[in-house]
């Protein structure tokens, strides 16, 4: 009578609807993860985020060790190892919690399908989002396209969002299916720069999802409209590796910041906890735009971008990859990327400016950078987020807003506390000149010991004229679109 319960994106026991469902039942229950490279997709797992899959996975076998019972880790085609599982534990019913990137949707259509031929039960469950894809619709049924009236209309649907607490103890099985070593999978890749260095900044795991989320909520939430836009200082909750490998639910953290911003301050909500639920929406919106549009991360969503005249620029990638482009707030953003695999968000949006408009390359290049740098990397915020950027997605920027690294820098990160941490080359230059040492007249470089083009590179390109050619070109794209 054993159930199988099937672990995915949803590396937690609190909350877990399907972890609560399997145990509601008194049967035993058979845990186990699957890593499937024959059904994966085009996007299959990056390098920094099989660092923290290998940890969250660990953390995860632990905490059903604590409550009795163990996580079976298998490798395979999906078909072929629960087809084995079924028939090596006798089970009739496989439960799991829904996926909702394309070929994740695709595979649990074939795998519902193919068990119900078999009489097994299958049933599926909702612990990543606050609402289904397919609830938040138009007045006509259609998908939304615009962010705002999208957050109009899931706020609608209600937010009253429930939790379930972790089951004390998993019952079970009294054979236990054959297991690999989670070892043996050599997730974290040998060589990559981040495996011996991404644990100084990060602790994978559901525990650790919860104290990140504790610490959050009694303090820094309260701030967050006003330091959400600042790298140099701690003001947000840094909690979207956690999000994106389900070790916490968008509906923990949702019911968390509120009932901390009700218990500190009554009501109305106070705008820095609106502001922060707002950015769980756009992860929300973002899921819609992948389910509805799942061509996302590879088309652009404005068609008439597929026209677009990209260029082809292997010096101006790799200068930018390695964060040595001569504009230090796009500096810094890329090499805190690579030393801790994550960016603060207001950088990330530098940077992909930087990338798309001053250098004119793909955004699709960006896209696969951060896909194979970030911790965090997730398709549906990955994609919709590069397309918001390059002006071809849902709700885009519009396309003559181009960034200027150095007033952005100045901007957000007025004291150099940020870019004097990752740029340290350039950490002698008063605060007037940190954003743009190119404008540091001969003496200011020499009082700081710099020497532009040995020490710290010269800007790789003129933003003024990089602006101007970027425009023009989406001038044209315009005319085309209107002729």
């Amino acid at each position: 009578m054993t159930t199988i319960l099937w672990f995915r994106r949803d590396l937690r026991l609190s909350d877990n609807l399907a972890l609560t469902a399997a145990v509601a039942l008194g049967h035993p229950v058979t845990p186990v993860y699957i890593s499937d490279n024959v059904n994966a997709g085009e996007w299959s797992i990056g390098s920094a985020s099989r660092w923290w899959l290998h940890g969250s996975l660990s953390a995860l076998a632990s905490d059903i060790e604590a409550r009795g019972n163990r996580l079976i880790f298998k490798t395979g085609s999906t078909f072929a190892v629960i087809d084995k599982l079924l028939s090596e534990t006798g089970a009739k019913r496989i439960y799991w919690n829904r996926r909702y990137e394309p070929s994740a949707a695709k595979l649990d259509a074939e795998i519902i399908a193919g068990l119900k031929r078999k009489g097994i039960e299958a049933r599926s469950f909702n612990s990543s989002l606050l609402r289904e894809p397919w609830e938040v619709a138009t007045q006509k049924g259609a998908p939304y396209k615009v962010f705002t009236p999208f957050w109009k209309a899931l706020r609608e649907l209600g937010e009253s969002y429930k939790t379930k607490p972790a089951p004390i103890r998993i019952p079970a099985p009294k054979i236990y299916p054959k297991s690999d070593e989670l070892q043996s999978w050599g997730l974290p890749l040998r060589g990559a720069d981040w495996s011996g260095r991404l644990s100084d900044s990060w602790t994978p795991g559901e525990a650790a999802a919860r104290l990140r989320l504790t610490d959050f909520i009694t303090a820094a939430v309260f701030d967050y409209k006003d330091k959400r836009n600042i790298p140099g200082v701690d003001g947000t909750s840094r909690l979207s590796p956690h999000l994106h490998f389900g070790e916490v639910g968008p509906r923990q953290i949702w019911n968390g910041v509120v009932k901390s911003a009700i218990a500190c301050n009554g009501s109305p909500m106070p705008r820095s906890v609106e502001s922060y639920l707002s950015e769980i929406v756009w992860r929300e919106f973002s899921y819609h735009l992948l389910f509805h549009f799942p061509k996302l991360p590879s088309k652009p969503l404005r068609e008439e971008f597929s026209f677009f005249p990209w260029e082809d620029d292997p010096v101006g990638l790799s200068a930018w990859q390695r964060g040595s482009t001569g504009y230090p707030i796009v500096d810094a953003g890329m090499r805190q990327l690579w030393a801790t695999g994550w960016m603060h968000n207001r950088v990330r949006m530098i940077v992909a400016s930087f990338l798309i408009k001053d250098l004119l390359i793909d955004w699709r290049t960006g896209e696969d950078w951060f896909w194979d740098t970030l911790v965090d990397a997730d398709l549906a915020n990955n994609s919709a987020s590069w397309q918001w950027v390059a002006g071809c997605g849902a709700d885009a920027v519009p396309y003559f807003r181009v960034f200027n690294p150095a007033t952005q820098g100045s901007k957000f990160d007025p004291d150099g506390s940020y870019v004097r941490k990752w740029v340290p080359e350039i950490a002698k230059l008063p605060d007037r000149l940190i954003q743009a040492p190119i404008a540091a007249k001969p003496v200011d470089l020499a009082d700081a010991g710099i020497k532009l083009g040995r020490d710290y590179p010269m800007p790789i390109v003129d933003h003024a004229m990089a602006r101007h050619r970027a425009l023009e070109r989406y001038k044209r794209l315009k005319v085309r679109q209107d002729g």
